[in-house]
């Protein structure tokens, strides 16, 4: 595994400010794979064998019922999931498909329940990763409950503008289908979205979206901390000052 990987693992909340044994006996075992673009990583209902990270790619996460078929979350670098299957040792209640050809690091789920019971500091992080899991998840169903699919679309532009460089352009990452599932619109909705947004600064060709006025986008979006803003991660010393 290369330097640089080892310090993406480190920055998540799960290893920050652990014992380095326990980092390492968590690593050794475990598998780094590449997987090309449409790669099912697991599917629903399915036994978790292990705990999975991204450390390059995008990654699907998706459920299904009754043929209809819906998009829960989008992970890039550097994010974790299954981890509450894997400490229930119980089933998955999402499938992942790789969107991009990604590399994914697989933890054995037998090997992180042991660490859990050996190294307390491991637990508080795991404790705090959780909490932060439960506090995303709100603020998702927030702003599906208290949001049109057309604010959903403006503050989705938002975020993704400033994390793709903050100068009023971006690219979708990925298929505008995938998009339109993943902010609970059908695909006609997503267009309607941003003919709707056209008079608010956002002009769309094929995936390139231009902010010609990002002002007026905020004005309309009305982006809140209480739903837009993302979660801290644990400082690499609060583990550590917690427990002298």
């Amino acid at each position: 595994m290369r330097a640089e990987d080892i310090e993406k693992l480190k920055c998540l909340n799960v290893f920050r400010g652990v014992k380095e044994n326990t980092f390492q006996r968590a690593i050794a075992p475990s598998f780094l794979q590449s997987f090309p673009a449409g790669t099912i990583l697991l599917e629903e209902n399915r036994p978790a064998d292990f705990l999975y990270i991204v450390l390059d790619g995008l990654v699907e996460m998706s459920s299904s019922a009754t043929g209809d078929e819906t998009v829960i979350e989008i992970l890039g670098p550097v994010n974790l999931f299954i981890l509450a299957a894997v400490l229930n040792n119980d089933i998955c209640l999402q499938s992942a498909r790789t969107l991009t050809p990604a590399r994914i690091l697989m933890i054995p789920a037998n090997l992180i329940r042991e660490l859990l019971a050996e190294d307390h500091d491991f637990m508080k992080a795991v404790v705090f990763e959780l909490a932060s899991a439960y506090r995303r998840t709100v603020k998702e169903l927030k702003n599906q409950k208290l949001r049109s699919g057309a604010e959903r679309l403006a503050n989705w532009l938002l975020r993704e503008e400033r994390s793709q460089g903050g100068e009023g352009r971006l690219t979708i990452p990925y298929e505008k289908r995938i998009l339109a599932a993943y902010l609970g619109m059908t695909a006609e909705n997503l267009s309607r979205g941003f003919s709707a947004l056209s008079a608010h600064g956002v002009t769309i060709k094929g995936l390139q979206v231009d902010i010609v006025d990002i002002g007026k986008l905020i004005d309309y979006a009305r982006p809140s901390p209480l739903i837009d803003e993302g979660e801290p991660r644990l400082p690499r010393n609060q583990l550590t000052a917690a427990t002298l």
